[in-house]
């Protein structure tokens, strides 16, 4: 018993270490998928290495399972699926990682095998596998399912495949997904609506930053995401933002387990930064985004720079919904006035319908202009922090800390009105509503722009001046929203018009078709001015015709010619005449042949018959 007593402050220390590991340590599986070599579509360079370098990484982190495949038809991608889905049904983590092309067609996203033709847009429904289709294989884990998709490339297929109907919305790179199964998280390498970039080497900056940060032992996994979002802005040149969906609870989910480690080693570990942690936590908040996770942060952070930048934040969204109740609140008066009108109510109560309508109106205008003045501030100040981070992105926030009290609000704002025009623009054009050059001039072209997405998107945005409710509603549509027209002699290719060009022969009709072209009538040759004759024409015609009548020189030639025509029409229309018995029609079946000669007793054509 005393020697028990002995070593319990070990067996403590022990069990403290022991316990300060993450609960994540058992079975974990994982599928990788590379897709370079396309059939049908010009092969990518990266997704092949760039899926060598993340099995690499799994099979170094431990992971039980790492099955790593390339290149694979639609069959055998849902062949190695269905296996996976058994190898995850006793696993505590899953992860599957695709790198190649992916397409978003009516909000839902598709991954694209090698063998995909994808000429018309309905082929996407056969011949690509869903996202729906993975999320199943990763279902059956019981800890963390995590889905990453280095798959937001600028898609051929997008350009090239016939549409059945003009509604029905390509969108450029991935969709926004909101998982539905809990403890699931979908990481893209870009944006939802945006492409990513292959890099310059022999891997994208997606996936070295994965490489990098993902297995970190210890590190929480939405952390780990975090550090993969500043090293890809970073190669980029803020270009490229990944994004993450989905939630986890409270606790930390690495991917990789702490190492236990001796006691006295742990006591020298330097200590974290709270302000690099804070940091941290608010961009995690910031990538959530909704009133939970900005309060949760404050709970967790109550005071400091950061703890203001996410009240703002907090204020911003609840301007957002007293605009959003305004809105409705202004279209039941408005909806209780016509109702009223129409019954032919009293006198009075139609005043009092229009009375509170006005009044909703007035209210309406006044949210909507205390949102957007929550919204400017909140971007002014996460612009400056942004600045500050890159100015010093490795110095601890304390010289940026605001002591409590302190307006961040008033900071200086580093957008103007000309890059908030500049932007709008930009996003217009995008879903292609804007066809000028984004220069920041709201003038009247941009308005006309604005005024053509109303109708088509169903809103009713000011277009007199571009506001930040404006671009946050036109960011948030993911495809085409303003349908593509072309003029004569053009037509659709994807996002685009080319020039329709006819093959030889065919003309561009008034239709926009190709059509055959008629040949032109030959010209009708014109008569000369004046006949040549020969020296037989300088004698008198009665003479010449004399000649003609006793089988003379002129009546041979003349009756040459036309025996020579008579064997190309079979004798028809032919005559024959002779000196002594005139002339007569050739009879049917005969030609003439001329046999020389001519003149008083000598016939020159004799009627030949078979």
């Amino acid at each position: 018993m005393r020697n028990l007593f002995r070593l319990f402050p070990l067996l403590l220390g022990l069990a403290l270490i022991s316990g300060a590991a993450p609960a994540f340590a058992g079975k974990r599986v994982a599928l990788v998928l590379a897709n370079s070599a396309y059939q049908h579509a010009p092969s990518l360079a990266n997704p092949v290495n760039d899926g060598a370098v993340m099995a690499k990484t799994l099979k170094d982190a431990g992971f039980d399972v790492v099955e790593s495949r390339h290149d694979l038809t639609a069959l055998d991608t849902r062949r190695v699926l269905r296996d996976f889905a058994d190898a995850t049904r006793d696993a505590d983590i899953a992860v599957v990682y695709y790198a190649g092309h992916g397409i978003e067609v009516e909000g839902s996203n598709y991954l694209i095998p090698v063998d995909a033709k994808l000429e018309r847009d309905t082929d996407v429904y056969d011949e690509a596998l869903s996202l729906d289709r993975v999320l199943v294989a990763v279902e059956p884990a019981k800890q963390l399912r995590l889905v990453i998709l280095d798959a937001c490339r600028d898609n051929p297929f997008g350009r090239t495949m016939k549409r059945t109907l003009a509604s029905r919305g390509i969108g450029r790179g991935l969709a926004q997904v909101e998982p539905t199964s809990t403890n699931t998280l979908i990481a893209y390498s870009a944006k939802a609506g945006f492409t990513a970039q292959d890099g310059d080497g022999a891997n994208s900056p997606f996936t070295l930053a994965l490489s990098k940060h993902l297995t970190t032992p210890g590190l929480d996994v939405r952390r780990a995401f975090g550090f993969v979002r500043d090293d890809v802005l970073k190669s980029t040149g803020n270009k490229q933002e990944p994004f993450v969906y989905g939630s986890l609870g409270g606790e930390d989910v690495p991917l990789v387990p702490v190492r236990a480690a001796p006691a006295a080693a742990a006591a020298a570990a330097p200590a974290s930064n709270p302000q690099a942690d804070m940091r941290r936590d608010y961009e995690l908040a910031l990538q959530v985004g909704n009133k939970p996770a900005w309060e949760a942060f404050l709970a967790q952070h109550p005071d400091g720079f950061y703890a203001n930048l996410a009240k703002l934040q907090l204020d911003k969204i609840q301007a957002e919904q007293v605009h959003a109740a305004a809105i409705e609140k202004a279209k039941q008066a408005e909806a209780e006035r016509d109702r009223l009108a129409a019954l032919g109510a009293q006198r009075d109560a139609q005043a009092k319908a229009a009375a509170d309508a006005k009044a909703a109106e007035q209210a309406q205008l006044a949210a909507q202009k205390a949102k957007e003045q929550a919204q400017q501030q909140a971007a002014a100040a996460e612009q400056q922090r942004v600045n500050l981070a890159a100015a010093a992105p490795s110095a601890a926030p304390a010289s940026t800390a605001s002591p409590a009290g302190t307006n961040v609000a008033a900071l200086t704002p580093a957008t103007t009105p000309a890059d908030l025009n500049r932007s709008v623009q930009t996003e217009l054009g995008r879903v292609g509503c804007f066809s000028g050059q984004p220069d920041g001039n709201w003038n009247t072209s941009s308005q006309r722009s604005l005024s053509q997405f109303n109708r088509y998107a169903g809103t009713r945005l000011d277009v007199k001046v571009a506001s930040t409710d404006a671009l946050d509603v036109v960011k948030s549509k993911q495809s085409r929203v303003c349908p593509l027209v072309c003029d004569h002699g053009f037509k659709a290719d994807g996002d685009k018009c080319t020039r329709i060009v006819c093959g030889d022969g065919y003309v561009l009709n008034s239709d926009n078709e190709c059509e055959k072209q008629r040949a032109a009538k030959p010209a009708k040759a014109a008569k000369p001015a004046t006949a040549r004759r020969d020296d037989g024409e300088d004698r008198p015609a009665r003479q010449r015709r004399g000649e003609a009548a006793s089988g003379g020189i002129g009546a041979a030639a003349g009756i040459a010619a036309a025996a020579g025509a008579g064997r190309a029409s079979g004798g028809g229309g032919q005559m024959y005449c002779s000196n002594s018995t005139g002339c007569r029609p050739v009879n049917r079946g005969c030609h003439l042949e001329y046999r020389g000669g001519g003149g008083p007793g000598n016939d020159a054509n004799v009627e030949v018959c078979h």
